[in-house]
């Protein structure tokens, strides 16, 4: 009896303990699906492991980048821009950008040697919709996708290619082109060397096995998403 008593006492005293009520830590980082389109090409894609942190350009010098920015969120957490200069480091391709003084942010001027010019500027987008704060000020979340596009604001669709994961070889199938943000489909668009039809559809054919990586372009657009197609015998 007096050791259950004692064994009831000691496990109040741990629930009471402020190790058993300590919070989650907010900037303990998170995994994103991070894509960079540049001018011709896509610079990055795939997953990226990020935490809020100071982030250094050639020309902003260091800003502290973690969701605090400007007072948008209380605690740090990561961020677009800090996703954005992680794959740089990890990946090897370069950014830069300016002192956005007045949201204590940085504006991003140039991506994997793609730099802004006096019409065609960085954007970014979160599930193909355009963020409503700077790259610092944004926060980011486990699975979240993060678009960063050059010449965003001028392009009429975001495209978003969905289709099957694996096909045979020799045996068509068929992709679908959309604009990510409305789901609407698009016609005209290439991928594999095919063009989509009024209803977005793409029949395309491989002739050899392997993995295929497969993006759909359309001059007044973003491209795609790569879509991974696994090609059996």
């Amino acid at each position: 009896m007096v050791l259950a008593s004692l064994s009831l006492a000691v496990a109040a005293l741990y629930l009471l303990s402020p190790i058993a009520f300590a919070a989650p830590n907010p900037n303990a980082g998170t995994i994103v699906n991070l894509r960079i389109e540049g001018r011709s090409h896509t610079i990055f894609e795939g997953p990226v492991f990020t935490r809020g942190h100071n982030v250094t350009t050639a020309s902003a010098g260091t800003i502290h980048c973690d969701g605090t920015n400007h007072g948008i969120n209380p605690e740090p957490g990561p961020t677009a821009t800090t996703a954005l200069d992680d794959a740089a480091s990890i990946h090897g391709f370069t950014w830069d950008g300016t002192p956005f003084t007045g949201f204590d942010d940085i504006f991003v001027t140039s991506i994997g040697g793609d730099t802004q010019t006096t019409t065609e500027f960085w954007g970014i987008l979160l599930a193909f919709e355009f963020t409503p704060v700077g790259g610092c000020q944004q926060r980011v979340k486990l699975g979240d996708h993060l678009l960063w596009a050059f010449d965003a604001f001028s392009k009429a669709h975001f495209l978003k290619l969905d289709g099957p994961h694996t096909a045979r070889r020799n045996k068509s199938i068929t992709l679908t082109v959309t604009d990510g943000a409305t789901g609407s489909p698009i016609a005209g668009a290439t991928a594999n060397g095919q063009t989509s039809d009024e209803n977005g559809h793409i029949v395309v054919t491989f002739d050899d096995v392997g993995l295929k990586g497969v993006k759909a372009e359309k001059p007044d657009s973003i491209r795609s998403n790569r879509l991974d197609i696994v090609v059996l015998p």
